[in-house]
C-alpha cells in the first residue's frame, strides 16, 4: 500500500532532480529555520502530502517492529533506535524507503536486499 500511495503522489519521478529530495518533499526531513542558524533535529517539517507520509511511516514501523526478516535497512534502523530513539529511527527508515522507491522507479529495477546499504 505504501508503494502505491507513493507512486500516486509522485506521479512523475523525473520532476525530482535527485532521489534525496523526495524525503523533503513529503516532510520527512528536519525542519530548518530561514536564517540557517538553528536546526531542530527532533521535529520533521511535515510538508507535502500527509497521507503519503503516514503510509511511509507505517511501512518503516512495520519494517523495524514487525518484520522478522533481516535486512541492511532494518539493522541500520535498529542501530538508530538504540541511539536516537524509536520515533526518529522510524522516520529515518521511512525517508530511506522513499529514497529507495524513487531510485528504483527511475532506474526501473527490482529491490535487491543484498545491495541496500549506506546511510540516509
Amino acid at each position: 500500500m505504501a508503494a502505491l500511495t507513493f507512486k500516486a503522489a509522485v506521479d512523475d519521478p523525473t520532476r525530482f532532480k535527485r532521489s534525496r529530495t523526495v524525503g523533503a518533499h513529503f516532510g520527512l526531513t528536519p525542519r530548518r529555520y530561514p536564517p540557517g542558524e538553528h536546526d531542530n533535529p527532533g521535529r520533521i517539517s511535515k510538508a507535502g502530502d500527509s497521507d503519503v507520509r503516514a503510509a511511509l511511516y507505517a511501512a518503516g514501523y512495520a519494517l523495524l517492529m514487525r518484520s522478522m526478516a533481516q535486512s541492511q535497512i532494518k539493522s541500520w534502523g535498529m542501530r538508530l533506535m538504540r541511539t536516537k530513539g524509536r520515533r526518529r529511527a522510524v522516520v529515518a527508515v521511512a525517508r530511506k524507503l522513499a529514497v529507495l522507491l524513487h531510485r528504483m522507479w527511475i532506474d526501473v529495477t527490482e529491490f535487491r536486499q543484498d545491495q541496500v546499504g549506506g546511510t540516509a
